[in-house]
């Protein structure tokens, strides 16, 4: 069976292409550059496993649909980090939309792609405005994003809507199966130096030297069990369906107090700055976002 997995350079795509390989898959991975993908060649590879990388640009089309042709599985982890983003309409919503509708487009034109898996986000899910303490679940959509207010939940949302709409366009004999995978944030071994962008920025401020945490909780899940939930997710789980994925929630003062106890010998901080101060400071927003497994709050930490 070939595997297609879309941006398989990033964090949660080089996990799911270290999996496959070793359930024996035949996998072709894209990213827009080659070279920051030539780390894949060293996983190991099982039971007749085999490794194609291509390079892939979701805005060229000749590009996507070459990638696509000739794949029975899709999994699409491609995806703009809100990362140094300067225009978040270029850099953010655009590669997850226009990116998805290119897809989709190769998609129709393969005609061979039985299964899609589909990588979003809480952030899909947890509207942007909304009361202390509201529950959200996989049934509901963050749909009041914008791209000034909230340009991730927006990019997520609205891709996720561009796949599910191109999937119900088929009768129920030919429509593909779909999964979409919405994780909180996401933690856990990295591959590269440059996957320490992104979520696991979170766990980078312990190794610098800040001596304090922020006034915030954080909600993760381990990237080995989102590569676990996207490789289950082609024959497994329900079609259609939307799967939260979280494992804990923790407050970043008691992460500090953990490591503490894992490796001793490190000051690691756990002392908490103020939320009024850090806020003034322009460090981190009065509110954070916070879920759980089957349900997503927003509190005031």
């Amino acid at each position: 069976m070939g595997v297609l997995v879309t941006g398989a350079a990033g964090f949660i795509g080089s996990h799911v292409v270290h999996l496959l390989l070793e359930k024996g898959y035949k996998v072709r991975a894209t990213a827009r550059n080659p070279q920051n993908a030539s780390f894949l060649e060293a996983f190991p590879k099982h039971k007749g496993a085999t490794l194609e990388i291509l390079q892939m640009d979701l805005f060229n089309t000749e590009e996507v649909d070459a990638a696509v042709k000739g794949c029975e599985v899709v999994i699409h982890c491609a995806a703009a980090l809100m990362v140094g983003v300067r225009d978040a309409q270029r850099d953010v919503v655009d590669p997850s939309v226009l990116g998805t509708e290119n897809l989709c487009s190769a998609l129709q034109k393969a005609g061979c792609v039985r299964a899609i898996v589909h990588t979003s986000s809480v952030a899909a899910i947890r509207r942007t405005h909304s009361k202390n303490g509201q529950i959200f679940t996989s049934s509901d959509w963050c749909d009041d994003a914008s791209v000034t207010s909230n340009p991730y939940g927006m990019a997520k949302a609205e891709a996720e809507r561009v796949m599910r709409n191109y999937v119900e366009q088929f009768t129920d004999e030919q429509r593909p199966r779909l999964v979409t995978i919405h994780p909180s944030i996401v933690f856990g071994p990295v591959f590269q130096k440059r996957h320490t962008q992104g979520s696991m920025a979170y766990l980078k401020h312990f190794t610098g030297r800040l001596p304090f945490v922020l006034h915030t909780h954080l909600n993760f899940v381990d990237v080995r069990d989102v590569a676990e939930a996207h490789v289950a997710a082609i024959e497994g789980g329900k079609d259609g369906g939307r799967y939260i994925l979280h494992k804990e929630g923790m407050w970043m003062r008691d992460i500090g107090r953990n490591l503490r106890q894992f490796a001793p010998g490190n000051k690691w901080a756990t002392f908490c700055l103020p939320s009024p101060l850090a806020t003034s400071n322009g460090r981190i927003p009065s509110k954070t976002h916070c879920s759980s497994s089957s349900l997503i709050t927003r509190q005031t930490c």
